[in-house]
């Protein structure tokens, strides 16, 4: 319920605001950016549509000096993502604002996944769309579930989800890990992201389960695909939705009305669907490689717990 959801802001000692709680969601595919950018495009158009105007207002340019997302910086986004023919990867960071983290971003790592110089082959190419809390709270819960399968409806995905989470594009809360740390250590249903090293080597794997969850192949089909999903998830509050046009091969997992947060200063507890998801997805979830993670607390098993930890 929307009540049980913190608002949650993350500061570094000079008082910069570096995260912030929001809804983040989060598409993985295992196909090359000259395969996936118009769908992209077409995608972020849709949350451009779904979010005030000019909610996003700036990009960072090849150098890293902010740039106004005026018409001339939209018309230097589309070129960026849609006409370069040469096989070179696509990163692009769009912001509520240029000095502060807001609730709206989109971040989007395009891969050419047979380039000489990709380094996993497990790499991916990846995208991700934040709301504030508050979009969540006046809207409600259900319209956006329908901006997240209208999103999905346009990405040719392996796995994707929407959860509660601490909204801070491309990593920007390392300045302030301990309180990031304790935050991750109250609210196990705290998403933290970071899409550009986590699209590396995701491959076809799962990142874990979530208020809502899509499944793609080959992972729907290692897990039984949508019926046996049905007969392991018998709670009245989870719906298994099929995605057209490719009915069977995509599929929309929703566990209850609300994300959760999941206080644990509360003793709340996580639902007991969110732990049949994770059983089902724990052969099959994704262990970080790089440190990005590791910094959070210096042992070497705290990010295998925390990913693993819907998985009783």
């Amino acid at each position: 319920m929307s009540e049980r959801l913190p608002s949650l802001r993350v500061q570094t000692k000079y008082d910069k605001l570096v995260a912030r709680d929001g809804v983040v969601i989060c598409f993985f595919m295992r196909r090359s950016h000259g395969a996936v950018a118009h769908a992209v495009w077409r995608a972020l158009q849709t949350y451009r549509r779904a979010i005030p105007p000019g909610a996003l207002g700036w990009y960072p340019n090849h150098n890293g000096d902010w740039q106004p997302l005026d018409d001339k910086g939209w018309k230097h986004i589309r070129e960026k993502m849609l006409e370069r023919d040469w096989p070179v990867a696509c990163g692009v960071l769009l912001e509520e604002h240029c000095d502060t983290t807001g609730g709206y971003n989109f971040e989007y790592e395009g891969r050419w996944l047979d380039s000489a110089f990709l380094y996993d082959r497990d790499a991916t190419c990846a995208v991700s769309f934040t709301l504030p809390t508050e979009y969540l709270v006046e809207h409600g819960p259900a319209r956006v579930r329908a901006l997240a399968l209208e999103l999905a409806s346009e990405l040719p995905f392996n796995f994707g989800y929407a959860s509660f989470a601490l909204v801070a594009p491309d990593g920007q809360w390392y300045s302030a890990r301990k309180t990031v740390r304790e935050l991750r250590d109250r609210y196990p249903g705290l998403d933290i992201y970071k899409l550009a090293e986590t699209s590396k080597h995701i491959g076809t794997q799962a990142r874990g389960a979530y208020w809502l969850t899509f499944l793609g192949l080959p992972l729907l089909g290692r897990l039984g695909g949508p019926e046996n999903l049905r007969r392991h998830l018998p709670f009245p509050d989870v719906s298994l939705e099929t995605l057209p046009p490719l009915e069977g091969e995509r599929v929309l997992i929703t566990l209850g009305e609300w994300p959760e947060a999941i206080d644990t200063q509360q003793q709340e507890r996580p639902s007991p669907q969110l732990l049949a998801l994770g059983q089902l997805l724990e052969r099959f979830l994704h262990e970080e490689r790089s440190n990005w993670f590791l910094f959070l607390k210096q042992d070497p098993e705290d990010m295998h717990r925390w990913i693993h930890r819907f998985c009783p």
